[in-house]
């Protein structure tokens, strides 16, 4: 991974193949650990001795395997493993990585390799070279979001070289936590895009461009912050140092007391770069602050500034209108502009002078009428302007009781039908009334009569009772006959005047009941009329 050449050259099959059999060694040792498969590879290292005169079986002999597909094994092996620790140690001290970070360094390297894994070399010595910054260009074209990425970086101007520019977008996306987005948009377009940049075995052009998109993901979880302006990106990236991914077996984790003590002192070093930032950033919030304040002060100053000009100039043209008006007067004025100072004489006679001043204080009075008379119209459009204003309200207040009143006349318009109907039915129920009243009037006049007569009656029979004594035979039997018998007019004219007693009494009480009830009718009635008088006067008067 190391041994590449510089940034610009291509790679030569030799060192493809050499630096594939390297990676392939080193991920065999990282995969074999175990004792048994230890023990297995012992047992085999005689087959491959020379000296040997076993002739080896034909079928036991090992596939020639394509460099090429070594090199992407190896690329997304050491990519899964530098993906990961750089996941845990992010996780594990929670903090902001930068790029003084080890393992950022290592991931960075290895995505270079990546990317640049069977890229095609220039057509001829003056053809147009392919660069990884070509195609990091093209993302635009699909993602507008990445607009912004490559204008900065085409601004930059500590980077000259393309590979540097490269760097600096891989770095940039990785802090906006878009780098998986943006390279898998280059995937989904490789048959438009890529083929023109990459060999047809390349790793971005193979189906193993879908599993590293898929560690890339992974790096969404992590924050990052780099210095682009600061770093020096157009020169070698370095090298990658796998003691930190390749464990020893024989290794036991605790064991050293200096990795507890290295472990406490990257705590405490940690804490303290941890305040170190959050002091900082109360700096920055205060010189922030204090900018904001020096702005404000600036455009304070520029608008006075501004000002004392405006007052100036006002100032040198009623000077100009005085010197004017002196010239007109006859006065002497003095230039200052001139280098010499020559008094102009008065070449008026004292009439003329006169008469002018006469008129400048015409014109004087003139003028302070006229301001009197404009601050009188003003006055006069303020006090139009509050009249109207209170018009408008006094209109809207009235528009609102006219909308009540119309309300209340629609209502007292459905309580007048309602008592008008009432009334009808009273009258109706009176005139049935009086029909019954005469009625019972005539009956009562009848039995009146009866009882009359009756009464006349007894007292004949009275009479009649004097003058026959009762002692004589025939007027003791006469009275006991009209006293026992039912047939005796007496007898029967005394029961009727009992029976028709209480009737008549009944009766009477009956008709006065009915008169009073007619009376609060007819009462009532007249109310009602009153009260549609009333609505009709109220109509009349919402109507004007």
């Amino acid at each position: 991974m190391a041994a590449e050449s510089s940034d610009g050259l291509p790679i030569s099959p030799s060192e493809k193949s050499f630096t594939g059999s390297l990676a392939s060694d080193e991920n065999e040792k990282s995969v074999s650990r175990s004792p048994s498969s230890y023990s297995i590879r012992e047992d085999k290292w005689p087959d491959l001795v020379v000296s040997r005169p076993r002739k080896l079986d034909a079928w036991w002999l090992p596939r020639p395997r394509d460099p090429v597909i070594i090199e992407r094994s190896n690329l997304v092996n050491i990519s899964k493993l530098i993906v990961k620790e750089l996941i845990e140690t992010s996780l594990k001290y929670g903090r902001m990585l930068d790029s003084d970070h080890m393992p950022l360094q290592h991931f960075f390297i290895v995505l270079e390799h990546v990317l640049r894994h069977g890229l095609r070399p220039k057509k001829g010595l003056l053809g147009p070279k392919k660069e990884l910054w070509d195609i990091l260009q093209l993302v635009e074209k699909y993602c507008p979001e990445a607009q912004d990425i490559t204008s900065s970086i085409r601004d930059l101007p500590t980077v000259r070289t393309a590979m540097g520019r490269a760097r600096a977008w891989l770095r940039m996306a990785l802090m906006q936590k878009k780098l998986a987005d943006y390279l898998k948009v280059l995937i989904d377009h490789k048959d438009d895009i890529l083929s023109e940049y990459f060999e047809p075995d390349a790793l971005m052009m193979s189906e193993e461009a879908i599993v590293v998109m898929g560690l890339l993901v992974g790096l969404n979880v992590i924050d990052c912050n780099f210095c682009v302006k600061e770093e020096d990106l157009d020169c070698q990236q370095g090298v990658i140092d796998f003691s930190l991914y390749l464990r020893n077996s024989n290794h036991i984790p605790g064991e050293s007391p200096d990795e507890e003590l290295e472990n406490d002192n990257m705590t405490t070093v940690l804490d303290q770069k941890n305040y170190i930032e959050e002091l900082n950033r109360h700096l920055n919030a205060t010189v922030t602050n204090l900018q904001a304040k020096v702005e404000s002060l600036t455009t304070t100053n520029a608008l006075m500034k501004e000002d004392l000009a405006i007052a100036k100039n006002n100032i040198l043209s009623v000077q100009e209108e005085n010197r004017q008006l002196k010239k007109e007067l006859g006065i002497e004025v003095k230039d200052a502009n001139e280098n010499g100072k020559v008094p102009l004489k008065i070449t008026e006679t004292t009439a003329e002078i006169e008469e002018l001043r006469s008129r400048l204080e015409s014109e004087k009075k003139s003028r302070q009428d006229l301001e009197k008379e404009l601050e009188l119209q003003i006055s006069m459009k303020s006090e139009m302007e509050v009249a109207m204003k209170l018009l408008e309200k006094d209109i809207h207040e009235k528009q609102d009781t006219i909308i009540s009143l119309r309300r209340q006349l629609e209502d007292i318009k459905l309580i007048n039908l309602e008592m008008y109907k009432k009334l009808q039915e009273c009258e109706h129920e009176l005139t049935q009334k009086g029909e019954m009243v005469s009625r019972l009037h005539a009956k009562t006049n009848q039995i009146g009569k009866i009882l009359n007569n009756l009464e006349k009656y007894n007292h004949l029979m009275k009479d009649g009772e004097g003058i026959r004594s009762p002692t004589t035979p025939g007027g003791i039997a006469k009275s006991i006959l009209n006293k026992a018998s039912p047939i005796s007019p007496r007898g029967c004219l005394s029961a009727e005047n009992a029976s028709a007693r209480p009737m008549i009494d009944h009766q009477r009480s009956f008709d006065e009941k009915s008169l009073k009830a007619s009376n609060d009718k007819l009462k009532q009635s007249r109310s009602t009329s009153e009260i549609t008088t009333n609505n009709s006067t109220i109509e009349q008067t919402a109507k004007e």
